[in-house]
């Protein structure tokens, strides 16, 4: 077996660079433009979806909408959790410029 002797700093520096490689690699990217809260029209817009698709996620039970500000509005962190989630539905029915942002997103 072999024995590895390094400086603290060395340790430190080492340390950083593999967590900023693991949280590069499994964290989900949310593009910067984004914004915490979506409206209907800025949901409708990201996903390339029309007006009828959306009514109908609004109204599923499990989708992420929020009625509390008068208008609904999304989580954008609750919206990409429930992408991962329903990724069949999201490759079924979400638009290409959806699928474009997201694949810049993630490299």
């Amino acid at each position: 077996m072999a024995l590895i002797v390094m400086e603290e700093a060395d340790l430190e520096r080492l340390l950083d660079k593999v967590v900023s490689r693991a949280i590069e690699a499994y964290a989900v990217q949310v593009p910067v433009s984004l914004p915490p809260v979506l409206s209907r029209t800025q949901f409708m817009e990201l996903l390339d979806i029309s007006a009828p698709v959306a009514t109908a996620l609004f109204k599923r039970p499990d989708f992420p909408v929020n009625r509390e500000f008068g208008n609904p509005r999304i989580l954008t962190s609750l919206l990409l959790r429930w992408i991962e989630e329903h990724t069949d539905w999201v490759e079924e029915n979400a638009g290409d410029n959806y699928k474009a942002i997201r694949n810049h997103a993630l490299g």
